[in-house]
Order: C-alpha cells, then sequence, then structure tokens
C-alpha cells in the first residue's frame, strides 16, 4: 500500500466516522425536541409490568412456594423484569413501518442518490432512539428493580455477567435486523402492516416476553432454534442461572450467527430491492 493510498483510506475513515456522529447528534437533538410526549410514552411502558406482577401473583395464588414448570413466584417476577430489560434493546418499534413508508412514498431515493447508506443511516438513527430512552427509563428502571429486590436473584459471576451483556448488545442487533428485513420486503409488497402484525404476535409468544420459553417448547420443540429465543428469553435466562455455563459460548456464538444470517440477508434484499424500484420506478 502506498503513502497515498494509506492517506486516502485515512480520510474515507474519518469522513465515515464524522457521517456517522452526524447521524447520531442530528437524531438525538429530533428525539429530544418532543422530549416531553418521548418521556410520558417511555413511563407509560412501564405500567404493564405492575400488571404483570399482579396477574402471576393471581396465577400462582399468592402461593411462594408453589412451582410451575420450574419457576416459583419471585423466579417469574425476576424473569419478567429481566424480560422488560432485553425488550428494551430489542424492541424496534416503527422500524419496518418507516421503511416500508419510505419506498411508498419514493423518499428511499435519498439513499439511492447520497453517498449514505440507508441500513447503515437507519442503524445509527435507532441507537440515538435506544440512547435517548435509556436515559429517561433509567431512573423508572431502578425505582421497580428496587421495589421487587427481594424477588431478584444474587449477582452472578463475572463471566455470566459478561455475556448477559454480550447478550442484550447481540439482542438489539437482532431485533434491528428482524425489523428492517420485514421493512424491506415493501420493494415487493408496498403494504407490509400485516407481515409487521404477524411478526409482532409471533415475537410476543416465541422471544419469551409472554411466558418462559420453557412453558411451550413441549408443544413447540424447534421454539429454541428461532432467533426469536434471543430477543427476550435468553438474556434473561443467562443472569437467572437456566443457562448452564459451559453453554454459554455455544449459545452466544448462535446468537451471532444468527445476526450474520439476518445481515446477510438484509443486504440481499436491499440490492435486489433497490433493482426492482429502479426497473418499475425509475
Amino acid at each position: 500500500m502506498t503513502a497515498s493510498t494509506s492517506y486516502s483510506f485515512n480520510e474515507d475513515a474519518i469522513a465515515s466516522v464524522r457521517v456517522k456522529w452526524l447521524i447520531l447528534k442530528t437524531a438525538m437533538e429530533e428525539r429530544l425536541v418532543y422530549r416531553g410526549d418521548f418521556a410520558f410514552a417511555t413511563l407509560v411502558r412501564f405500567l404493564p409490568i405492575v400488571t404483570q406482577i399482579f396477574l402471576w401473583n393471581a396465577i400462582f395464588a399468592g402461593n411462594s412456594d408453589r412451582v410451575l414448570n420450574g419457576y416459583s413466584y419471585a423466579n417469574m417476577v425476576a424473569y419478567y423484569l429481566l424480560v422488560m430489560i432485553a425488550r428494551a434493546f430489542s424492541s424496534m418499534p416503527g422500524l419496518a413501518n418507516g421503511i416500508a413508508l419510505s419506498v411508498r412514498d419514493g423518499s428511499v431515493r435519498k439513499y439511492l442518490i447520497q453517498p449514505v447508506d440507508m441500513l447503515d443511516y437507519l442503524f445509527w438513527h435507532r441507537i440515538a432512539h435506544k440512547f435517548v430512552y435509556y436515559v429517561v427509563a433509567i431512573g423508572p428502571f431502578c425505582l421497580v428493580f428496587w421495589l421487587c429486590r427481594d424477588y431478584l436473584p444474587d449477582w452472578p459471576e463475572p463471566m455470566v455477567t459478561v455475556a448477559w451483556i454480550c447478550s442484550l448488545l447481540m439482542a438489539f442487533l437482532t431485533g434491528f435486523l428482524i425489523e428492517s428485513l420485514i421493512g424491506l420486503i415493501s420493494f415487493w409488497f408496498l403494504e407490509v402492516s400485516s407481515l409487521i402484525f404477524i411478526y409482532m404476535m409471533m415475537n410476543y409468544f416465541l422471544s419469551g416476553h409472554m411466558i418462559p420459553l420453557e412453558w411451550i417448547s413441549e408443544w413447540i420443540p424447534w421454539v429454541n432454534y428461532l432467533p426469536f429465543k434471543y430477543l427476550a428469553y435468553f438474556p434473561a435466562a443467562v443472569l437467572l442461572g437456566r443457562i448452564p455455563p459451559d453453554t454459554l459460548v455455544v449459545e452466544l456464538t448462535i446468537q451471532a450467527s444468527w445476526i450474520v444470517i439476518l445481515l446477510v440477508a438484509n443486504r440481499m434484499a436491499f440490492h435486489y430491492g433497490v433493482r426492482r424500484y429502479g426497473a418499475f420506478g425509475g
């Protein structure tokens, strides 16, 4: 590599970092324009936590010693609280609809005529959304966890903690790539609201958001091989010690493999979708 080539590469890298920072900064400013509405919507999302705790209390009939499918009442409360953290990372509200709308109204063209990759832009835009969400939600999360501290398990070993953090970060990537892939289908089907509804229902049930996967694995034995598992159940199960330490690396590798598969699927969908869009739309 010559000196001029190396210098050009460094310039391109610096320019790429600047573009990503600009996207991140602009997106955060957009979220903070209506910060009152954003904060209120964020706080309202904590109401289901209260209803779920009362619901499981009714299911267990107030008996703290009762065990259902390997879960006591305390286990269920801890599981649901940890699932809410995982969902805070993996949920991508409005992403698929936003991509579909961009294709439908033609605004997707800005990604074709400007030196900005669509998926890269949406990725950093979503990071900005999550960052603002965490800043607003950290207080309520701490309050809820403090009130339910008696139900939570002891803090695990460092290796398990690291695995949990990795599972949360990869849950974000998995959720982003699944929703963006659904949105990219709009290059072939302009109306994807039905697909989004189906995905939301499958996600709620097969990710462990509604109930732990142990409760349904006998009916649906292949549920543990789907990427939905890593959106909610897996991060919670890691911290609860329900994933044996000797299989943590294997499970994290499977999760990373799903990310690679979904990334390739996204790139292919965008590549062929743009070709179809250019052919029919001009």
